[in-house]
């Protein structure tokens, strides 16, 4: 039987994904939570209305070694760009369940609908702890 890590990942696939998320950022020191599928969704103020982006998959909040200290990640499954972004004063984060909304230091607002609420709270613990 495998062993649970964070974010209920088996032991095996705790390793591989920290792996494959060390690729991309070597600083990334541990899993912090994971939802198991999200879709990413960008507001049109002149419409008026949400936008379903190319980026849809797994999203992994983790702490990192160097700063900033805190990030997420979601793996993107529909093409070979994923989204990052750290965790910083500059990010804003609002839980709406099921949906964490976010706002990055570039003024673009993403809502995130996440289907794991337990992540988005991780997520929004994250953001709080880096106050």
């Amino acid at each position: 039987m495998a062993t649970k890590a964070a974010g209920g990942l088996p032991g095996k696939g705790h390793d591989i994904s920290l792996a494959a998320l060390q690729r991309h950022d070597p600083y990334i020191s541990r899993i912090v939570d994971v939802a198991s599928q999200v879709a990413l969704y960008t507001f049109f103020h002149r419409a008026n209305k949400w936008e379903k982006t190319d980026v849809e998959g797994t999203l992994f909040v983790y702490t990192r070694s160097a700063s900033p200290k805190h990030g997420f990640t979601i793996m993107n499954r529909l093409s070979m760009e994923n989204r990052t972004e750290p965790i910083t004063k500059d990010l804003d984060l609002q839980l709406q369940d099921p949906f964490l909304l976010y706002r990055n230091a570039t003024c673009v607002a993403h809502p995130c609908g996440v289907f794991c609420g337990r992540a988005s709270a991780a997520l929004t613990g994250l953001f709080q702890m880096r106050r």
